[in-house]
This record gives structure tokens, C-alpha cells and sequence, in this order.
């Protein structure tokens, strides 16, 4: 799993490539340009995604971008403590390595229902610039657990 911080995420992984060849990372980081108070204010990657960024650098590496529109980090294991169900994307190039990722997030308390599958990794941009939305949620909510849910 990658939770490194995302401005540092592609160097430190390509530095463990060959560790890495194989195995399913799944990416819960967010790479984006902080404001003074640690609230992001753009996207490290405009128009791209950290999650393909990874997987450019670990070509051999099925990376799966998933949990990264929720927060804290303690609400990825306790998904269902909010009153509402949140919903938990999956973006990934290789199916195989998307159904390990979806039976870990069961494993971790996630309903299957709850979990949306976007399709290729190239989607990861979408669940990644949700990131920006933080700031106005957090002067509109205060400081709470909170994650993006779709209604349906």
C-alpha cells in the first residue's frame, strides 16, 4: 500500500521496483501543492494522476488507486461508523489486481455494494482531485470524518 506522502511517492517507490515486480499496490495517496495551513490547493499532477505516475515508474507493478477520497486514514478500516454509506473507487489497469483490492477492502468492513469500479487507472484523476473539495468541506463541516459516497 502507498500512503507515502504523494509529492514523494514516485521516488521512493521506483527506488523499490524490483520488490515491487508482481505485486498489487494499492495507492491511497493524494500528490498535491499545500497551502500554508496543510490543505491542498492543486493537484501535483494536473491533468494526470499520481496512481498512473506510479505505475509509469513500476511498470511491472499492478497499481490499484482506491480509499483516497476518505479521511482520517482510520475511516479506510471503519467505513461503516459514518450515517451514511460512503463508497470506496476503484481505478486499475489489471482486473486481477482490482479484485484483490475490492476483497481487501471487505476484509477491511466495505460492503461490496459500496464499492464503484471506474474502469483503467486513467480514471484515478477523477477520485484524486476530489482532494480539492476538503477545503471548502472542512470550513463548511469543521474537522470530521467524512468520505465521497454516490447515491443511487
Amino acid at each position: 500500500m502507498n500512503a507515502l506522502p504523494g509529492a514523494v511517492s514516485v521516488r521512493v517507490l521506483r527506488g523499490l521496483r524490483p520488490a515491487l515486480a508482481g505485486a498489487v499496490l494499492l495507492d491511497v495517496a493524494n500528490a498535491v501543492e499545500q497551502g500554508p495551513d496543510g490543505i491542498a490547493t492543486a493537484l501535483h499532477h494536473p491533468g494526470g494522476s499520481l496512481a498512473v505516475e506510479i505505475q509509469r515508474a513500476l511498470p511491472e507493478t499492478r497499481v490499484v488507486k482506491t480509499l483516497n477520497t476518505v479521511g482520517p486514514a482510520e475511516l479506510m478500516t471503519a467505513p461503516t461508523s459514518l450515517s451514511m454509506p460512503l463508497s470506496a473507487f476503484l481505478s486499475g489497469d489489471d482486473p486481477a489486481a482490482k479484485a484483490v483490492a475490492a476483497d481487501l477492502l471487505g476484509w477491511l468492513g466495505w460492503p461490496a455494494e459500496w464499492i464503484v469500479d471506474l474502469g483503467p487507472l486513467s480514471t484515478a484523476w477523477w477520485p484524486e482531485s476530489f482532494v480539492l473539495m476538503v477545503r471548502p468541506l472542512l470550513a463548511a463541516f469543521g474537522p470530521v470524518p467524512f468520505g465521497l459516497a454516490v447515491a443511487r
